[in-house]
């Protein structure tokens, strides 16, 4: 019911995006942990993947140990979809013989792309291309043009419903997240979200404590002066 695309770029950051015609998708498939990974439940999900998944990561698995570990012990394993991207190293994933067609997943170097229940295979191919297409672009931009060309290629089978977009950077706390949980075009409203989000919302959050600077800034004028400079940057840079 679900395609979705884990990605990291050169400065350790760490993305997701996904869509499905179903009401929320980004609550409970999406999981991300600084400095450990992220991953994407799908298909008759399991959420309880993202913790344990994340955990075994952490204490020093493999992706593929931690999805060979998740699934082994899932009697559901058969209808699950399931994709791991560590920090470092190799992605995995598992796709259930159960889950419904059209479904695969792709691994590369340092991203992932699965679905199922889509219009065919074209849906996750133009999905990796678009994505290396884009390269060079800041990840959350490279992610929504991924996610924009599967749609294109058909995505869901049975249409649109939610999306949504994380980006996991140096903090315990994510440095974007925004979901679309029902509308008509959400990867349309997901890339309109983002962009409202570098007017202030992403400036704003680097003034904030985090494990660097447990204060974070407090002074509202050198808060607004910070979000001037950022505007000042092109939005390649941002």
């Amino acid at each position: 019911m679900t395609w979705s695309i884990l990605a990291r770029d050169e400065q350790g950051q760490l993305g997701v995006a996904i869509a499905s015609r179903f009401f929320a998708v980004g609550a409970l498939c999406v999981h991300t942990r600084r400095g450990v990974g992220a991953l994407s439940t799908q298909a008759l999900m399991n959420p309880l993947y993202g913790p344990a998944g994340l955990g075994q990561l952490a204490a020093g698995a493999s992706a593929q140990e931690v999805v060979n570990h998740l699934t082994n012990a899932d009697a559901g394993r058969s209808q699950r979809q399931l994709h791991i991207l560590p920090a470092t190293g190799s992605p995995a994933a598992h796709t259930g013989a159960a889950c419904v067609d059209w479904c695969g997943h792709l691994l590369f170097d340092d991203f992932s792309v699965a679905g199922n229940m889509l219009v065919g295979a074209g849906v996750i191919e133009s999905t990796a291309q678009a994505f290396r297409d884009a390269a060079g672009q800041p990840l959350a931009l490279r992610l929504l043009a991924a996610m924009a060309a599967g749609e294109a290629a058909g995505g869901d089978k049975r249409g649109k419903q939610s999306a949504a977009l994380r980006i996991h950077g140096d903090e315990d706390y994510p440095a974007l997240d925004i979901r679309v949980d029902d509308h008509v075009e959400p990867i349309a409203e997901l890339q309109r979200l983002y962009d409202k989000s570098l007017e202030r919302f992403q400036p704003f959050l680097a003034c904030l404590p985090g494990r660097h600077d447990a204060t974070g800034l407090t002074d509202r004028a050198e808060i607004e002066a910070r979000i001037a400079a950022f505007h000042s940057q092109p939005r390649s840079a941002r």
